[in-house]
């Protein structure tokens, strides 16, 4: 980037088979300070009826998304997540809940499809924490109980990092 310039802004644009509208609906509803932005519509002579929505402006805690109503042709697939990091065990499960529900699927280590098919990590902060830690056999205990779970569990990880069984479960449930 040359010198002196302003570094672009970067919009994510998701591609919807044509139910944008109920997942911007969903995902707003989900995190909080999040609102619908513009809508737009497809016009005379599209693929699709007059009127049908196009475009969704959406903006999740201030970061601003567009869901695209494109059709089936290019579905979500696991190459592309978005990482929430949580504060607490509350908010690992709070989002986990709410992004499973209704036809999402639990996959492992913290990730998981939403009903729309998105891919989605939901991190507890402690575990970049845990990751860091200057002891290497620490840290390998707490990557090897994490890849026995699906949901990320604080205190599992945290008695791996010391060595210790949780009295949690190891699937973080």
């Amino acid at each position: 980037m040359p010198k002196g310039e302003a570094m672009p802004k970067i919009t994510p644009w998701l591609w919807f088979d044509m139910n944008a509208e109920d997942a911007v609906r969903f995902y707003t509803n989900v995190f909080p300070n999040s609102r619908i932005g513009e809508i737009t519509y497809y016009q005379a002579g599209a693929p699709v009826p007059e009127g049908t929505v196009m475009s969704v402006e959406f903006f999740l805690d201030g970061q601003v998304f567009y869901g695209l109503n494109g059709g089936p042709q290019f579905p979500f697939t696991e190459a592309v997540s978005f990482r929430i990091d949580c504060t607490s065990q509350v908010e690992v499960d709070y989002y986990w809940n709410a992004l499973t529900a209704d036809g999402g699927e639990e996959s492992q280590c913290g990730w998981l499809r939403d009903k729309y098919g998105l891919s989605w990590q939901v991190v507890p902060q402690q575990l970049d924490e845990l990751f860091a830690s200057s002891d290497p056999t620490a840290a390998q205990r707490v990557v090897d109980s994490m890849m026995t779970m699906r949901k990320l569990d604080v205190e599992t990880l945290e008695a791996a990092a010391r060595g210790v069984k949780s009295s949690t479960r190891a699937d973080g449930a």
